[in-house]
């Protein structure tokens, strides 16, 4: 499916724009940062690029339900903008400016959680995709910029092809942290990060599903001590069953813990050392 629609300036965009623009100096511009996908760790959508978009090198994902699913930080900086065009344009969009002449535009999101001046981290959720805007049908349009002119888009290193429809999976997972794994890549292939809980400083413990199985899954992604094993911990609990729990010293992660529970309430949750999480019985449908 082609999202098409008319991103044209409105003279309270071009202002929003041009009050964002500003860099670190009127020098170099620094290194480009290292941006990543600007989803959750484990997300899997489309990067869709195609000509006649506006501006030209941004980039729309695309995924199935998209709607209301999290946004993130694709690097850290400082909420330059939070706007909302209406029915127009960009619909309800962020801007984060990143420092050196860099910033990121996510737009025609359904909400918005941070405010203007807030300093996010890489990862750090922002609002949720949507359809606000100029926009046809669910999806994030998405911007890399230099000095207020769009770059092709990089992800984790690698350039989004111009111009198709191509797979990326996120490995935005707690601000480069340096673990070289992902809840995806733990949980398996079908399953997608529906929710998370960050454990401070020491990871983030997740809860995915799988749409074909009806199966959920729950592990605890270590961001610190990735050098030795120590305590870690994940457990899932359908309503109704027994709590199933992978706990021990590990060096990047605790589980896969899987449980069927379609159309079932599920109680989730793990620890990293001392931080520890555990949620009410939620997301039973």
């Amino acid at each position: 499916m082609k999202f098409m629609r008319k991103l044209a300036a409105t003279s309270a965009l071009a202002v929003a724009a041009a009050a964002t623009m500003v860099s670190a100096g009127a020098g170099e511009a620094l290194a480009e940062p290292d941006f990543q996908m600007p989803f959750e760790c484990g997300y899997t959508a489309v990067a869709a690029t195609y000509g006649g978009h506006s501006p030209a090198n941004s980039v729309d994902f695309q995924k199935s339900g998209i709607s209301g699913d999290a946004v993130v930080a694709s690097a850290g900086g400082t909420v330059s903008v939070v706007g909302d065009e209406g029915d127009e344009s960009y619909g309800k969009w962020i801007e984060i400016d990143h420092g050196g002449g860099w910033t990121t535009r996510y737009a025609h999101l359904s909400a918005q959680s941070v405010g203007q001046g807030d300093e996010v981290r890489s990862g750090e959720k922002i609002g949720e995709a949507g359809n606000t805007g100029g926009s046809t049908g669910a999806h994030l349009h998405y911007e890399q910029r230099l000095d207020g002119a769009d770059e092709k888009v990089v992800l984790d290193g690698a350039p989004v092809p111009y111009y198709g429809k191509t797979e990326f999976t996120s490995n935005n997972c707690g601000g480069g942290s340096g673990n070289p794994h992902s809840p995806g890549e733990v949980c398996g292939d079908g399953y997608s990060v529906v929710d998370s809980h960050q454990l401070g400083e020491a990871g983030e413990v997740y809860l995915l599903y799988n749409g074909d199985s009806g199966k959920n899954c729950v592990t605890a992604l270590k961001a610190e001590k990735l050098d030795r094993r120590t305590p870690v911990s994940a457990f899932l609990e359908v309503r109704g069953a027994d709590r199933k729990t992978d706990s021990g010293e590990f060096q990047y992660y605790a589980g896969p813990v899987r449980a069927s529970a379609a159309q079932t309430c599920v109680k989730w949750g793990g620890s990293i050392g001392s931080a520890e999480y555990s949620s009410d019985f939620e997301h039973c449908g």
